[in-house]
């Protein structure tokens, strides 16, 4: 089922690292730590790294095996598999989700921009912790700059990926992944020289069993859901471009490994420096737009960690927004015939819209709301409670049901060249067909609040 054709990744570095990349996001640095803390840090994270192993790794291993065993796009893909089947809406649903996302995504991608330009200016570092609050606000409900930013952003998004998978979107994320590493740990290192950084350390790690509740082990396999970009189809078109040859556990659990470590590093480098400084361990925009300036501000070389910092955020943003855009552009090249740039052209065109309509909710537009949210609240909410764990259902149903038993091991063992024990495909079986539809549905359903589990 290889199309020569294709564009593919050249090399197996290119493609964990474009994966790595894939994975790694805005969540792994604001939500991760803060959610860490408050659910019993070292308890929490043993529960995080069950679910991840235990459920979500299999779940990826669906996706790898959808996308390389019909080297097409997320819709083409089930055409070629089970054509006719119901399970098509895996592909359209994919491509509304990725839409959804990549709308709002990239309008917090572009306020990693302008917080880079900022930090280039003493007068951000001037100003404490209220009126770092009242820059923010005012930045994101301005109608014109933060607009700009989006658009500056979705641009440098799409000239990556106008480039093909060799030497557009392996080539910078070759570079652009490592130095996600590499500034997080200068910056970790930093962190925890603080006088007082144990104290965060302690709320990362202490393993406090008490604050576990039932919302706790729903935070974990949400998270790690949501941070290993599963149900939205970036793996499976990523999969579409790996060669027959390659090991797909070994790159799933590459990946899973990779942005788990760079949460857990991420929440080093912020959490020692948030106590050190004696603020609020808050989750979200205001932890890394308005607190974290606050303790630059106190920092020795403080306008070079901010640097630094939102830098790490800019990457962490774009190396996502990449593999985003990438599952519309491959949609659209091999189903409309188009070229890629064409493909670039018109997929950005339409996010360029929806991301403006995005970025003025938090302004001009924010008077307009459905269901008592405004555009952006009410992309960012359907997107994540509703879309993303649907299309992990759908996916997890399609590889444990309708697939079939032996196509499923045979991309698993790269065409029977890398041996895998009958016990564990048979386990990674079970959980697709029985354990991990239940675990998605009681996500999706406490998500949109029809079951209440705390």
């Amino acid at each position: 089922m290889t199309n020569n054709k294709r564009d593919g990744f050249g090399s197996r570095f290119g493609a964990l690292v474009a994966l790595a990349g894939a994975a790694i996001g805005l969540g792994n640095l604001w939500r991760f730590p803060y959610l860490v803390g408050n659910n019993g840090g070292g308890a929490f994270i043993i529960i995080y790294l069950a679910f991840v192993i235990l459920l979500l790794l299999p779940v990826m291993y669906a996706e790898f095996v959808i996308g390389r065993r019909s080297q097409s796009n997320v819709l083409g893909a089930i055409k070629k598999l089970a054509p006719k089947s119901v399970f098509i809406s895996i592909g359209i649903l994919s491509i509304a989700v990725t839409l959804t996302i990549l709308s709002f995504y990239s309008v917090v991608g572009g306020w990693t921009i302008e917080y880079i330009v900022q930090s280039f200016s003493s007068d951000l570092f001037k100003q404490d912790n209220g009126a770092l609050g009242a820059t923010f606000s005012n930045f994101i409900s301005a109608p014109v700059r933060p607009a700009v930013m989006h658009l500056v952003f979705l641009g440098l998004t799409a000239l990556i990926v106008a480039g093909g998978i060799k030497d557009g979107i392996e080539k910078y994320t070759k570079f652009l992944t490592p130095m996600l590493f590499v500034i997080i740990v200068i910056l970790l290192v930093r962190s925890i020289t603080l006088p007082g950084a144990e104290e965060g350390l302690r709320f990362l790690f202490y393993p406090d069993f008490s604050k576990l509740k039932a919302s706790s082990f729903l935070d974990a396999l949400g998270q790690g859901f949501f941070s290993l970009s599963l149900g939205m189809g970036c793996i499976i078109t990523y999969a579409s471009y790996v060669n027959k040859r390659e090991n797909i556990r070994k790159m799933s659990l590459t990946t899973v490994v990779a942005d788990t470590l760079f949460a857990v590093l991420a929440g080093i480098a912020i959490m020692p420096a948030v106590f050190a400084f004696g603020v609020s361990p808050t989750s979200g925009p205001s932890l890394v737009f308005i607190t974290l300036p606050q303790i630059f501000a106190q920092l020795p070389f403080g306008q070079m960690f901010s640097l630094l910092f939102f830098i790490v955020l800019f990457v962490a943003a774009i190396t996502s927004s990449i593999s985003m855009l990438e599952i519309v552009v491959a949609y659209i090249c091999e189903e409309f015939k188009l070229s890629r740039k064409a493909a670039v052209l018109y997929s950005s065109l339409f996010v360029a819209i929806t991301g403006l309509l995005c970025s003025l909710s938090e302004g001009a537009f924010s008077n307009f709301r459905l269901f008592d949210k405004n555009i952006f609240d009410l992309f960012d909410y359907a997107s994540n409670n509703i879309m993303l764990p649907l299309g992990g259902l759908l996916v997890v149903l399609f590889v444990g049901w309708k697939l079939k038993r032996k196509d499923v091991l045979d991309e698993m063992t790269s065409g029977g060249t890398i041996p895998m024990n009958r016990a564990i495909f048979g386990s990674v079986m079970i959980i697709l067909k029985f354990i991990a539809p239940l675990a998605i549905s009681i996500v999706m359903l406490n998500g949109i609040g029809l079951i209440k589990i705390f």
